[in-house]
């Protein structure tokens, strides 16, 4: 970013209506969060108990050789989990609802639930936003979680619009939230659930896929964010043809357009503010080291 505000004395602040584009999503990053600190404290409990070494498999037939070449090899799994030491049976997705929503009230509390999750199809919430956060764009109607109260405000320069440091303060106690959550409970309700989340990935359109393969994947990504010297520069989406907008301030973009080109979960953190995203990547860093050893060294 090239601009540097002035002094404060000449930043007027502006409110716009929410805007579609930089409603910042917080609360998505936080049920990635949730998600990922869930399968860590699951891969420091199972790396904890005693090694099972498994009986010998039977001599293969010919025919069941056969079989297995005409089919296509599986993808290797990464990064597993293992669900099958749990005792509790779990109902079919299509109606796991409820069973999801008592759960999540027991580790969380019954207010937390009804503020900030949106529990209809919450598993198929939660696997749609993990994978689009690496995306161009996180559909809002797919969020686990409530949209953030509040408006996202601007601060202007001259000619230059930047966000202003006070949206920060919207998304705090989601960040405390994420920081807040009881690891041992949430690895049980993992473990649990599992199952579930991964037939949704497979739903979802990854029928060979494995989620927490992707959710490391989408981790490192958000890891991966840069971290701006300064304030950043926002702007108004550009409209195109004939027909002028009768409402322009309902979306803006990053300025810089290497910042605009970075997948959806990247800018959220961005917006968030500074000190949020560096909170949040301490703890996806914690998190991904649990889930499957540290993040890959820069270059």
């Amino acid at each position: 970013m090239n601009a540097t505000p002035p002094d404060s004395a000449d930043m007027r602040p502006i409110q716009p209506p929410q805007p579609s584009g930089l409603r910042i999503a917080t609360n998505t990053v936080t049920a990635v969060l949730l998600l990922a600190l869930a399968a860590g404290a699951y891969w420091w409990w199972q790396g904890r108990r005693p090694a099972v070494v498994p009986d010998a498999p039977a001599p293969a037939t010919a025919a069941a050789d056969a079989a297995s070449a005409a089919q296509p090899a599986e993808p290797e799994i990464a990064h597993p989990i293992d669900s099958a030491g749990s005792t509790a049976a779990l109902p079919p997705l299509a109606q796991s609802d409820a069973t999801v929503t008592r759960e999540l009230t027991e580790l969380l509390g019954n207010k937390r639930v009804l503020s900030l999750l949106q529990t209809d199809g919450f598993v198929r919430r939660v696997v749609a936003t993990v994978d689009n956060l690496d995306r161009t764009h996180a559909a809002p109607r797919l969020w686990p979680v409530v949209p953030t109260n509040g408006r996202f405000t601007v601060l202007r320069v001259g000619d230059a619009e930047f966000i202003a440091p006070a949206n920060a303060a919207r998304y705090a106690p989601f960040v405390s939230l994420v920081e807040s959550v009881d690891t041992a409970r949430a690895a049980a309700l993992y473990i649990r659930l599992y199952p579930l989340f991964q037939q949704a990935y497979q739903e979802l359109g990854y029928p060979r896929g494995y989620l927490n393969d992707r959710l490391v994947a989408v981790i490192d990504r958000l890891l991966a964010t840069p971290e701006p010297s300064g304030p950043i520069a926002v702007q108004l989406t550009e409209v195109k043809g004939p027909i002028k907008s009768e409402r322009p301030w309902v979306r803006y973009e990053f300025a810089d357009p290497a910042l605009e080109a970075l997948p959806a979960g990247s800018k959220m953190l961005l917006r968030m503010g500074p000190d949020n995203a560096r909170r949040l990547k301490a703890k996806l860093t914690e998190l991904r080291r649990a889930v499957a050893g540290p993040p890959p060294r820069k270059p």
